[in-house]
């Protein structure tokens, strides 16, 4: 099946006492990775649960390797890996354990890719999953997750609570399954700096509210911090800034378009920005202007 984007996401929204997840839009393009940015409770793994069908939604149309999410469940399950943040493994099973029962369950099991990865990561064949050290849980998460040639991979803040050695290792993994064009990552993650590595593109979301959504680097192209004292933040009009950090000494402004910032305000110097600040600045965009 032809597909141009390996998730389409049209207006999702998910109703819950004192929360709502509110008409989420955005695409995964095939053979990309895109970064899913929130706080914890933004409303990053209720949007996977849905897209999974883990829970039902309220309204809006979910697309997976051009399937219907709904309609098509079996098929597209069978096409794709999900990596958890806590492993849904039993702590009796072994490894070898986990390669009958997958190869059980995925017609594309592959015994000797995952031998290769359980090599590769170190990890033992008897010992039982409940002894592994959690770093051990999620590579051989990985590993069963890669050793059916899914299409797409999608990871719910899978590097989270791992050591930066760890994390690199897996990373450098995700990289070699990208070199199939073919493949494509839906990487849920409030680590922005691994995002930053991999990421193709990227989607904020704050309260179950998209905040931004596009290519990375002109993300980080087009926003930017402006230091400045407290007279000149007071010239700034506040519909030309995302939100301004107050300190003793003036304010750091965050500005989501340099160059028409700079033409408009002139000798204002806008500093290059990361992911985490666009995301600290978003967040606290309600409040426009708020100190550390």
């Amino acid at each position: 099946m032809s597909y141009e984007n390996a998730v389409e996401i049209r207006d999702l929204t998910k109703n819950y006492d004192g929360f709502t997840l509110d008409k989420i839009s955005f695409n995964v393009a095939k053979g990309s990775v895109m970064g899913f940015i929130g706080q914890n409770g933004a409303g990053k793994t209720t949007t996977i649960r849905s897209l999974l069908n883990i829970i039902p939604v309220d309204s809006g149309e979910i697309h997976i390797l051009g399937m219907d999410h709904i309609k098509e469940e079996k098929a597209i399950k069978e096409r794709i890996a999900v990596v958890f943040d806590e492993l849904p493994f039993q702590d009796i099973f072994t490894a070898a354990n986990m390669a009958k029962i997958f190869k059980g369950i995925y017609p594309r099991w592959n015994g000797e890719t995952f031998e290769s990865y359980l090599d590769r990561f170190q990890l033992p064949r008897r010992k039982k999953i409940g002894q592994f050290s959690k770093g051990m849980k999620m590579k051989l998460q990985i590993a069963c997750a890669l050793s059916h040639d899914a299409e797409l991979l999608i990871m719910d803040e899978a590097t989270t609570g791992l050591d930066p050695v760890v994390r690199s290792e897996i990373l450098d993994i995700f990289l070699e399954y990208l070199e199939n064009e073919e493949h494509s990552i839906l990487m849920s993650s409030h680590i922005t700096s691994d995002l930053e590595k991999i990421a193709d593109s990227v989607t904020f979301i704050d309260r179950g509210k998209l905040l931004v959504s596009g290519y990375k680097d002109d993300i980080l192209e087009s926003h930017g911090v402006a230091k400045c004292s407290r007279r000149d933040f007071m010239e700034i009009e506040p519909a030309d800034y995302v939100s301004a950090r107050l300190n003793d000494f003036g304010a750091e402004v965050m500005v989501s378009d340099r160059a028409a910032i700079s033409r408009k305000y002139p000798g204002m110097v806008i500093d290059n920005t990361t992911l985490e600040e666009i995301m600290v600045f978003y967040v606290n965009k309600g409040k426009k202007e708020w100190r550390i």
